[in-house]
């Protein structure tokens, strides 16, 4: 039976190659909304963290979402976010 290959992902923060399972994508949907996409299926423009309390809070100190998304993040996002992580 064929090798299934390994999806790869770049975290937006640390730059970081990893695993899609090891990160959680965020997209802003083509109504300008953003959503935590659990499933990676959503419609839209997606960015990419890690799963780690440290990167999610140096994502939103650094507003790195904001420019990679184009719009600007909500702290609720941030806040969800975190709850995932722990």
């Amino acid at each position: 039976m064929k090798e299934r290959k390994q999806i790869l992902r770049t975290c937006v923060v640390s730059k970081e190659v990893c695993e899609k399972k090891d990160l959680i994508r965020i997209v802003r949907t083509p109504e300008h909304t953003v959503i935590i996409d659990l499933k990676g299926k959503a419609n839209g423009r997606g960015a990419y963290l890690k799963k780690n309390k440290d990167i999610i809070l140096l994502a939103k100190k650094s507003k790195a979402l904001d420019r990679k998304l184009e719009v600007t993040v909500p702290d609720s996002i941030y806040e969800e976010l975190l709850g995932y992580v722990e």
